[in-house]
């Protein structure tokens, strides 16, 4: 994958350097095709996937303009977090443009909720972009956590560092069909929310082909140490961040998310981008 820099008001594009230079997908809402663990974009058969991770640092660190080109489907997974593509772009250096930044400003309240999963996002019109998560998995390792992101929070010290988390037992059923090819024990905060023997760990351990795994007393993996105390509400806000940039910019709004997901968080940038175009 490479970021290029783009021309004022050129937006984040996606580019498939595989199938066709031609072919450019915008980071846009109406092109997400699928949101089964990760945000996928679709345009004219041709597709981009995992696009939340570094949707999410170039709107942490304020980037309005970039053409990505990538050779295959997969934006690469790399340490589970927003990081490395955040030292990346610090590394290149960033670009003053010279046209004004063009925000996307409600002129009233947006609520939207699933009943099938208890998750809920309200946007509510304020002088500039604020969000707040919750989650609750009914874990007790995890238990009810939050996490928030203003101008006042250093994304890339606070938000864009927390990597990806999944439930050990999750982890067998997704190898079995494929969804975590990529995947490895240094880019997934493992939560072990049941006592598990010592076959499941050594089975684990032969997954991953790594030196034998254990169950720390906090209900975590010993794969990673945790970088914060909420670290996995982090990542779900870096998550919602990623996501709410397919409203196709930098959002002037106040964003309180429970339980949120890639589903219900692209369904909000909809709603967004269905109100701005009916204005």
């Amino acid at each position: 994958m490479t970021l290029n820099p783009a021309p004022e008001n050129t937006g984040i594009l996606f580019r498939r350097t595989d199938i066709s230079k031609d072919l450019y997908i915008e980071a846009l809402a109406e092109y997400v095709s699928s949101t089964d663990r990760s945000t996928t974009l679709t345009k004219d058969g041709v597709s981009v996937a995992t696009v939340e991770h570094l949707l999410s640092a170039l709107t942490g660190m304020g980037i309005d303009n970039a053409v990505i080109d990538i050779d295959n489907i997969e934006i690469p997974i790399l340490d589970g977090s927003a990081k490395p593509y955040i030292d990346a772009v610090w590394k290149s250096g960033i670009v003053l443009q010279n046209a004004p930044r063009k925000y996307i400003e409600l002129d009233r309240e947006i609520t939207v909720s699933s009943e099938k999963t208890g998750s809920s996002i309200v946007i509510t019109p304020a002088q500039s972009p604020s969000f707040d998560v919750k989650i609750d998995f009914n874990s007790k390792v995890l238990g009810l956590q939050n996490a928030h992101w203003d101008k006042s929070v250093i994304y890339a010290e606070e938000i864009g560092v927390c990597r990806t988390f999944v439930f050990f037992h999750e982890i067998e059923y997704l190898f079995k069909n494929n969804l975590i090819k990529g995947g490895d024990v240094d880019n997934a905060i493992v939560i072990v929310e049941h006592p598990v023997s010592k076959e499941q760990l050594e089975h684990m351990s032969q997954l991953f082909n790594v030196p034998m795994l254990e169950r720390c007393e906090n209900g975590y993996l010993n794969n990673l140490q945790l970088r914060f105390p909420n670290e996995c509400a982090r990542h779900k806000l870096l998550d919602l961040i990623g996501d709410f940039r397919l409203a196709g910019g930098f959002l002037k709004a106040d964003v309180k998310a429970v339980r949120s997901g890639h589903t219900i968080n692209t369904n909000a940038a909809k709603e967004i981008r269905k109100h701005m175009l009916s204005i």
